[in-house]
Protein backbone atom coordinates (compact mmCIF):
# COMPACT_ATOMS: atom_id res chain seq x y z
CA UNK A 1 0.00 0.00 0.00
CA UNK A 2 1.23 3.62 -0.88
CA UNK A 3 1.75 6.27 1.82
CA UNK A 4 -0.89 8.69 -0.23
CA UNK A 5 -3.42 5.83 -1.01
CA UNK A 6 -6.05 6.85 1.91
CA UNK A 7 -7.47 10.28 0.74
CA UNK A 8 -7.50 8.56 -3.17
CA UNK A 9 -9.47 5.36 -2.20
CA UNK A 10 -11.69 8.01 0.07
CA UNK A 11 -12.53 9.82 -3.08
CA UNK A 12 -12.95 7.01 -5.45
CA UNK A 13 -15.73 5.54 -2.52
CA UNK A 14 -16.83 8.68 -2.45
CA UNK A 15 -17.38 9.27 -5.99
CA UNK A 16 -18.50 5.23 -6.27
CA UNK A 17 -21.17 6.19 -4.05
CA UNK A 18 -22.43 8.83 -6.33
CA UNK A 19 -22.39 6.74 -9.56
CA UNK A 20 -20.03 9.80 -10.91
CA UNK A 21 -17.25 8.90 -13.56
CA UNK A 22 -13.57 10.34 -13.19
CA UNK A 23 -14.64 12.62 -15.94
CA UNK A 24 -18.06 13.93 -13.84
CA UNK A 25 -15.65 13.95 -10.76
CA UNK A 26 -13.02 16.26 -12.31
CA UNK A 27 -15.41 18.43 -14.37
CA UNK A 28 -16.89 18.89 -11.20
CA UNK A 29 -13.87 19.53 -9.47
CA UNK A 30 -12.39 21.42 -12.08
CA UNK A 31 -9.31 19.05 -12.47
CA UNK A 32 -7.97 16.78 -15.38
CA UNK A 33 -9.07 13.38 -15.52
CA UNK A 34 -5.94 11.92 -15.45
CA UNK A 35 -4.80 14.03 -12.60
CA UNK A 36 -7.78 12.63 -10.59
CA UNK A 37 -6.75 9.01 -11.55
CA UNK A 38 -3.40 9.28 -10.44
CA UNK A 39 -4.91 11.22 -7.06
CA UNK A 40 -7.37 7.96 -6.46
CA UNK A 41 -4.26 5.59 -7.21
CA UNK A 42 -2.34 7.20 -4.29
CA UNK A 43 0.59 8.05 -7.06
CA UNK A 44 0.43 11.99 -6.28
CA UNK A 45 -0.24 13.87 -3.03
CA UNK A 46 -2.93 16.74 -4.18
CA UNK A 47 -2.42 20.35 -3.17
CA UNK A 48 -4.90 21.41 -0.35
CA UNK A 49 -6.69 23.65 -2.81
CA UNK A 50 -7.20 20.43 -4.56
CA UNK A 51 -8.89 18.76 -2.22
CA UNK A 52 -10.63 21.60 -1.08
CA UNK A 53 -12.29 21.44 -4.85
CA UNK A 54 -12.77 17.50 -4.78
CA UNK A 55 -14.43 17.90 -1.54
CA UNK A 56 -16.45 21.56 -2.52
CA UNK A 57 -17.69 18.71 -5.51
CA UNK A 58 -18.05 15.82 -3.82
CA UNK A 59 -20.15 18.28 -0.99
CA UNK A 60 -18.04 16.86 1.82
CA UNK A 61 -16.39 19.05 4.04
CA UNK A 62 -12.57 18.45 3.74
CA UNK A 63 -12.09 18.18 7.58
CA UNK A 64 -14.61 15.26 7.29
CA UNK A 65 -12.40 13.60 4.34
CA UNK A 66 -9.09 14.38 6.09
CA UNK A 67 -10.65 12.89 9.24
CA UNK A 68 -12.11 9.33 7.15
CA UNK A 69 -7.62 9.56 6.06
CA UNK A 70 -7.26 9.42 9.63
CA UNK A 71 -9.80 6.89 10.56
CA UNK A 72 -8.83 4.45 7.74
CA UNK A 73 -12.64 4.03 7.16
CA UNK A 74 -14.69 4.69 3.79
CA UNK A 75 -17.95 6.44 3.28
Amino acid sequence: MKRYDHFGRIVRHAREARAWSQEALAEHADLNRSYLGEIERGDVVPSLNTMAKLSHALGVKLSELVARCEESTIF
